[in-house]
């Protein structure tokens, strides 16, 4: 009787490391999110992922203001950061390219600085670390992520 106890709480605990992953670092398929705090110059930033058996998919990392208009969508600010950038640096141009290099690297969080682009990068890179949290706990909750002050 005492050997079926232990073998029934051994296999209940099998089971249950089991379903919960075991603490694995995999990502679970789905959508996730995870946005700034605060808003920097009128735009909030916030990066979207989508993942599938443990692949990053899809990625996109933009910014809205306070009705919601997505940063990517002001082709007039486009125009105006072209303008005045050295080297024609503008949103969907440094969004796409910190967009791909996640996509590459995966969860490695290699991802380098592009000139023009350094406060949204460093926001990229904060946003990138707690997108994937999510995405291993398998939350699909807006992550929070603190402004720098």
């Amino acid at each position: 009787m005492r050997n079926r106890k232990i073998y029934l709480a051994a296999v209940s605990l099998c089971l249950f490391l089991f379903l919960t992953g075991c603490g694995s670092n995999q990502m679970k398929d789905g959508y996730y999110t995870a946005e700034m705090s605060d808003f920097s110059y009128g735009w909030k930033e916030y990066v979207c992922i989508y993942v599938k058996n443990d692949q990053i998919i899809s990625v996109e990392f933009n910014a809205k203001d306070v009705n919601g208009f997505i940063k990517a969508w002001d082709n007039e600010y486009m125009r105006n950061m072209m303008t005045y950038s050295e080297n024609g640096m503008y949103p969907n141009k440094y969004a796409r390219e910190y967009a791909q290099q996640l996509i590459d690297g995966q969860k490695e969080m290699q991802l380098d600085a592009i000139s023009g682009a350094s406060e949204s990068g460093d926001n990229f890179k904060k946003l990138a670390v707690a997108v994937v949290e999510q995405a291993k706990k398998g939350d699909s909750s807006a992550a929070i992520v603190p402004s720098a002050e």
